[in-house]
């Protein structure tokens, strides 16, 4: 066993500033869905990332340092049960937190290794959202309050001539049961380890979610981060999906043409490129949190 490693330290007016600074860029995000909830209204790209993943709004607008970091002149009851009174201030409890949930960090940190040791595939231009729609009618379909650009027969037609090849399991459970036959793996919870790869949209939208799942081990700086670039994955999702969501300022990525696929795929490339780095990040503090406790 390592030895823990002393923690950094941060001055009160410089964890304040930081947690000022978090509070007010989430804000962006979360206000306007808030103000949406508050009058039950719904938008398909930007209430997503708040409805499909866990963590609530004032969880994502709660600051923590991250392990291994001493905040200068801090109330420990102002920050919560994980952290630890020290004479100087406060700091994470990060042995009683990876105590708490040691089986859970060690799945995604095995994941997050796994999928970043793997070439990244962009082949699938998008066809995991037409594998949801398969076979539906408009009233059938997960956002029926908006069209889809093509009939549902024609949908259906792309679906077949384009393949489907998703390997991401979280949304391989959403395909519709004719869809699933199509699709040329059959991923399960089991094989995530095995089939994740770091071209999937999917998998790097959900470096979100690991990233929250870590907190407080990690910075919500880079929680934050993280789900920045998946509001930005979640926009071409929805984009290159069947669905015309032009009328809300979306214009299609028409993914059953050689044009959309192109385009399609040059974003994907970027959005992987980009995830590679946060991955990367998220790997090195969990390693840091690892070193913290000792």
């Amino acid at each position: 066993m390592t030895a823990a490693l002393a923690p950094a330290a941060l001055d009160a007016a410089d964890w304040q500033a930081r947690r000022a600074a978090h509070a007010a860029r989430v804000a962006t995000w979360l206000d306007p869905h808030l103000a949406r909830r508050r009058t039950g209204g719904r938008h398909p790209v930007e209430d997503f990332l708040f409805t499909y993943y866990s963590y609530r709004p004032a969880q994502l607008r709660r600051w923590h340092p991250g392990a291994g970091v001493l905040l200068r002149d801090a109330d420990q009851a102002e920050f919560g049960r994980d952290y630890r009174a020290d004479p100087a201030g406060v700091t994470l409890d990060t042995e009683r937190v990876r105590g708490r949930r040691a089986d859970s960090i060690g799945w995604i940190g095995q994941l997050l290794a796994a999928t970043a040791g793997r070439p990244a595939h962009l082949g699938c231009f998008g066809m995991h959202e037409w594998a949801m729609v398969y076979r539906q009618t408009q009233e059938e379909v997960r956002h029926n309050a908006w069209p889809l650009r093509l009939s549902p027969d024609d949908t259906a037609a792309v679906v077949r001539e384009r393949g489907v090849r998703c390997s991401h399991f979280d949304a391989f459970r959403f395909f519709t049961a004719p869809a699933r036959p199509l699709n040329l793996l059959q991923p399960s919870r089991e094989t995530q380890h095995a089939l994740e790869q770091p071209g999937c949209l999917h998998a790097n939208m959900d470096l979100y979610k690991w990233a929250y799942k870590l907190s407080p081990l990690v910075a919500s700086e880079l929680v934050a981060d993280c789900f920045a670039l998946a509001r930005q994955i979640r926009t071409l999702d929805m984009r290159a999906s069947p669905y015309d969501l032009a009328a809300l300022g979306y214009p299609p990525v028409r993914v059953e043409t050689a044009e959309g696929r192109a385009e399609y795929a040059a974003a994907q490339r970027g959005f992987a490129e980009r995830a590679a780095v946060l991955r990367a990040r998220l790997l090195t503090a969990l390693d840091h949190a690892m070193s913290a406790a000792g």
